[in-house]
């Protein structure tokens, strides 16, 4: 049902670089009120006093809260007094953080644009994973799995696949196997040395839910039943949670967990794996 009494207000998001970093702030802050949605103005790139010209005339006729990424600061300054006269509020995202970093480590930063893009290693580390876990999706390569870091295993419909890109956003190189009953699984997932092999379950009323919605969705009809019959999912995931006991594989219900809840979870349990002292 439509939502009563919705208000907006109009937030412009001000950066010298993409905007990436205050975009995801700002809009985790605007979703802890239901009722209120910002008309979201983003000024990406903003490096010059004409640029900004554009983005004190927006606001000025459009006010609302100023949240910005800026750190040269003459720029920052021209920002802030503006704002001042139109007396609406003007936050740094960065500002308070930069503050801890230089008051504990005793150095001023370097005011370097866009420092968080730099293509460093990590950046390729990332890029990597995600190639990885694209090639070793659903099964995918199999006999390649050895080399994974994590490989996610469960019955359809436990988000192994929006779980392992993830992960390989974090720089996790994940493949993931689905259980498929009926369907013999390949002798080398119950050898696996180097992964972390992970197994996903739900309850058996959630998967037959996501399941009967995605073939709504799809416009799709199955002849075989047995995919949404509840009794049918109970007995697949039983049998993958035998198979994770079997193989002392640690196991995860995703019930009621978001992705990036359980991809938190499993980097714990990375971080736990590979503090522990090889054989």
């Amino acid at each position: 049902m439509p939502q009563k009494n919705v208000s907006f207000f109009h937030l412009h998001l001000i950066s010298d670089s993409t905007g990436e970093t205050l975009i995801t702030v700002a809009r985790a802050a605007a979703a802890q009120y239901a009722n209120v949605h910002p008309v979201e103005h983003v000024f990406p790139a903003v490096r010059t006093s004409k640029q900004l010209d554009r983005v004190l005339e927006e606001i000025e006729t459009e006010p609302g809260i100023v949240l910005y990424t800026l750190l040269d600061e003459a720029l920052v300054g021209r920002l802030e007094k503006k704002c001042e006269e139109l007396g609406v509020p003007c936050r740094s995202i960065l500002g308070p953080v930069l503050r801890v970093f230089q008051a504990y480590l005793g150095t001023e930063t370097t005011h370097k644009v866009g420092a968080q893009h730099i293509l460093n290693a990590e950046y390729f580390k990332r890029i990597d994973a995600l190639n990885y876990t694209m090639m070793h999706d659903d099964g995918q390569l199999t006999e390649e799995f050895e080399s994974a870091e994590v490989v996610l295993v469960g019955v359809s419909r436990t988000s192994k696949t929006p779980t392992s890109i993830y992960l390989a956003n974090r720089g996790v190189k994940t493949a993931n196997y689905p259980l498929v009953p009926n369907v013999p699984m390949p002798a080398d997932l119950e050898h696996l040395v180097k992964p972390l092999v992970v197994s996903l379950y739900a309850s058996p009323e959630r998967i037959v839910q996501i399941r009967q919605n995605r073939l709504l969705g799809l416009n799709a009809h199955r002849d075989d039943d047995q995919y949404i019959d509840r009794q049918a999912v109970a007995e697949e995931i039983a049998f993958s949670r035998r198979l994770a006991a079997k193989n002392n594989w640690p196991i995860i219900d995703v019930t009621r967990r978001s992705i990036e809840e359980t991809a938190a979870a499993i980097m714990t349990l990375l971080a736990d794996r590979r503090r522990q002292p090889a054989d």
